[in-house]
């Protein structure tokens, strides 16, 4: 399965990122797509929630990236939405965070261009009323491992 799609209310985006946290859980890099307020804070922070962090997670918008630790893993949530040049990325020390095992998620991606680290899994969000229209798709076969042992095992949607 190298994608999944459907629509939910939010309760559902958060039921989708518990989905698929278990399948994260060795690294590596999701890129969220979508307009204003289509969900991808709300997808982040349930994802990270469901991998373990405790404390609260921030909304990386006005810092650009909010790191977290679990047990030996590295967590990193980046908003990219205040980039207007990929040149900017630079001081951000993005081949520090190039560790295999770490999981990025990254809102915004498109900002980032040639200087981000390819997906493996592409969440793209979009409004549909009260609900959200949502796709996941591979773009690695991490990826399409991930959708198939996550929220595609589950039958979730």
């Amino acid at each position: 399965m190298n994608a999944l799609q459907g629509s939910v209310d939010e309760a559902g985006l958060t039921a989708l990122a518990a989905a698929l946290a278990p399948a994260l859980r060795d690294g590596g890099v999701v890129h969220l797509r979508g307009d204003l307020g289509a969900g991808k804070t709300t997808f982040a922070r349930a994802l990270l929630r469901a991998l373990g962090v405790g404390q609260r997670v921030k909304s990386p918008t006005y810092s650009l990236i909010e790191s977290y630790q679990i047990a030996e893993r590295a967590l990193h949530h980046l908003d990219l939405y205040r980039i207007a040049d990929p040149g900017e990325l630079e001081w951000l020390g993005l081949p520090d965070l190039a560790d295999p095992t770490a999981l990025l998620l990254i809102e915004w991606p498109e900002r980032g261009g040639a200087a981000l680290p390819p997906p493996d899994l592409i969440v793209q969000l979009a409004h549909a009323g009260s609900r959200r229209d949502f796709s996941l798709t591979a773009a690695s076969a991490r990826g399409a491992q991930w959708i198939e042992q996550g929220p595609g095992r589950a039958g979730h949607i």
